[in-house]
């Protein structure tokens, strides 16, 4: 039985907008940009570190510099005159040493995006990001699984959190992940020489991604309710346990052959007997200890992987929906949701949701099958599962705009310290230009904050629940960010300003070189014939609202699931 139109259920109005707003995008933004680093300005004990602070995260900003490394941000801000070398070296001190609170920087951070994105059922996203390096001295660079190459290679590993709501996304927090080999006698000399804290315990990559959540919950700055991950994270049954403790409602992919206990056959018919433990008795001979360890009671069934699970699943069980609108068209896929008890250890474990998710397949191909295990209450609806399912490409679009647009990619230092100050200030700039979009939506006529188009009220919306979290409140850690003592001799002025920008379309224009004089007149954008009036930027103009498209409105492009759209006829 295949589900017909009317069947359909259509999620994708409750899916945030894609940010546009680029560099490239913009006119004159240092007013706006001057504001926004004034946020920050307490995080910073220096005057010297606050100055060179506003000229990176303007330097990350810049559409004109091709690679966004610190000698090109530094000459293209500051000139290439006869002072350029000691400007450029106290640019990258203040990156790679500096003795900045990269944590305070963060905390802050999450203040500004709950105003402007938070939402009671907000998500947290987890996921890996990998920067291809050619060296081997950098901290953490090692041989290992890269994904931005698809394969092995020498590269460095980063561990990200992410925000989204139907307000828009951004990143949160960022970790350098060390591998194990690090750890060993061979690599004393790269580990000193990278400068990381000596106190610095390896962690796995779900462990290093539980720290930050954990971090981000006991804050109490930012809502959220969900967090989802990919297999990389959901397969880790120690940092699933700790996204539980939190109060946080994971939605967590894992692998086809996954064992769970289900409670409920495919046909929908409760299961014979549920899974039991024990702690054997003691033998007749009493020779030996007592057993104390529980064990799996005979007559319990076995552990089902979950890949043969859905295979027994009835055609007439599956929900079909539409997930996202992609370029193609509406994404859609069937989902099928039953209670089942976890594995832990090879005993059960808690009981939570196993989630199915089906591709719909074109004609003569086979469907694709995607599973997720979930802690969320018994009694939510399918829908609600759906729709957090959903929203973990948030933070692909992240790492993509930030790539491409603020040169997360493009740092040159070998550093723990600047490695993890360089990410800040990008994840600064990626929510520079989401507030900057909101804004621009708010004056041009665009959505009133927190709307969404074709969304209704709170309590129609997939997923909406409006009883408010209370997360346990697990402490987290940031990396240490002690350092070397700042000079009191900060960056040249950066003079000028330009009014407030606007919205208009997309285009690059790269100069051949850099020039050799300084920026006197704001960011270096191409003017719009007819410059918007000068706007003041106050911190509240930035609250509550919507990052979506300004009017003329533009298609929305949302990145493809790994399944075609419906087929004709279906």
């Amino acid at each position: 039985m295949v589900p017909t139109e009317e069947a359909v259920v259509d999620l994708v109005p409750s899916q945030p907008a894609v940010l546009t707003v680029t560099p490239s995008s913009l006119d004159g933004i240092v007013e706006e940009l001057a504001a926004y680093h004034a946020s920050f300005a307490r995080c910073f004990p220096y005057q010297a570190q606050r100055q060179w602070s506003a000229v990176y995260l303007r330097g990350l900003l810049v559409a004109d510099v091709p690679r966004k490394n610190i000698e090109a941000v530094a000459l293209r801000l500051l000139g290439a005159g006869a002072a350029a070398d000691r400007q450029v070296r106290a640019l990258q001190h203040f990156v790679s040493e500096g003795a900045w609170d990269d944590a305070a920087v963060l905390r802050t951070h999450w203040g500004l995006v709950a105003q402007s994105l938070g939402a009671e059922d907000g998500v947290l996203i987890v996921d890996g990001s990998d920067m291809p390096k050619q060296g081997t001295h950098s901290a953490g660079v090692a041989r290992q699984w890269c994904g931005a190459l698809g394969k092995r290679a020498n590269c460095q590993a980063g561990v990200f959190v992410g925000y989204a709501s139907r307000r828009g996304y951004t990143l949160l927090d960022r970790r350098l992940y060390l591998p194990e080999l690090w750890f060993s006698p061979a690599y004393q000399a790269r580990w000193q020489a990278a400068a990381i804290p000596p106190a610095t315990a390896f962690a796995t990559k779900p462990a290093l991604a539980a720290t930050m959540v954990e971090a981000i919950v006991a804050s109490g700055q930012l809502r959220a309710r969900w967090l989802t991950c990919d297999e990389g994270f959901g397969n880790d049954p120690v940092f699933l346990d700790r996204i539980d403790a939190s109060g946080l409602w994971y939605l967590a992919e894992v692998a086809r052959s996954t064992h769970v206990w289900p409670l409920s056959a495919p046909d929908g018919q409760p299961a014979a007997d549920p899974p039991r433990v024990l702690v054997p008795p003691q033998t007749a001979s009493r020779k030996g200890p007592a057993p104390t360890r529980e064990r799996l009671a005979p007559g319990s069934p076995a552990a089902q992987a979950v890949e043969a699970y859905a295979a027994q699943v009835p055609a007439a069980a599956w929900q079909r929906y539409r997930i996202l609108e992609g370029a193609k068209g509406p994404l859609l896929a069937d989902f099928v949701a039953v209670r089942v008890v976890a594995v832990r250890d090879r005993l059960p474990g808690p009981t939570v949701w196993l989630v199915i998710r089906r591709t719909v397949p074109a004609p003569g191909e086979e469907p694709v099958y995607k599973f997720y295990l979930s802690n969320a209450p018994a009694d939510l609806p399918l829908i609600a599962l759906v729709w957090a399912s959903g929203m973990r490409w948030p933070i692909e679009r992240c790492f993509t705009e930030s790539k491409d647009e603020l040169g997360l990619d493009h740092y040159e230092c070998r550093f723990w310290r600047g490695w993890h100050h360089h990410m800040t200030l990008v994840i600064l700039a990626h929510h520079f230009l989401v507030r900057l979009q909101g804004r621009l939506n708010q004056r041009e006529g665009g959505l009133r904050p927190g709307e969404h188009p074709a969304a209704g009220t709170g309590e129609d919306r997939p997923g909406y629940h409006p009883a408010p979290m209370q997360p346990s409140g697990l402490p987290g850690a940031a990396p240490s960010s002690a350092g070397t003592a700042e000079s009191d001799a900060g960056p040249p002025p950066l003079a000028g300003a330009a009014p407030a920008a606007r919205a208009r379309p997309h285009h690059r224009a790269r100069p051949a070189r850099l020039p050799a004089a300084a920026q006197t007149s704001g960011l270096p954008f191409a003017s719009a014939p007819t410059p918007a009036p000068r706007t003041p930027c106050a911190a509240a103009h930035h609250a509550d609202h919507h990052p979506t498209h300004s009017a003329p409105p533009v298609p929305l492009h949302y990145p493809a699931f790994d399944h075609p759209r419906l087929p004709a006829g279906a």
